[in-house]
């Protein structure tokens, strides 16, 4: 089953990070992912740039309405995700708890609901 696992920090918090910080934390990233590369887990999964570069579009009686920024001002913004390979939510969460950003936030595990196709017949 594939997992969704969105990672969250403090956007102001990581800002203060010295570039020796930053190198030091992105090389734990890409030692993770090659980690969950080797044994089959690792699907997919990117950093995000912050907050200020994103853009929030709702469609409103058929019109778009957009909006600079998040969708909502939040103590931790979305930093990156991985989509994850695994049996269960126990094997997710194991797998989670190695991405290194965990450390100054969270990771939301959430299971991906897989769409079936409708069958035209009925």
């Amino acid at each position: 089953m594939k997992y969704l696992c969105l990672v969250y920090y403090n956007e102001k918090s990581m800002q203060e990070k010295s570039q020796e910080e930053w190198d030091a934390l992105n090389r734990e990233c890409m030692a993770c992912v090659a980690d969950l590369t080797e044994s089959g887990h690792f699907l997919d999964g990117a950093p995000l740039l912050s907050t200020e570069t994103a853009t929030t579009l709702r469609m409103r009686d058929g019109k778009p309405l957009i909006t600079d920024g998040p969708f909502a001002e939040t103590k931790e913004q979305l930093a990156g995700f991985y989509m994850l390979e695994a049996r269960d939510m126990n094997e997710a969460i194991r797998l989670a708890e190695k991405i290194p950003p965990a450390r100054y936030g969270s990771v939301e595990i959430r299971p991906v609901r897989e769409l079936m196709a409708q069958d035209n017949n009925r």
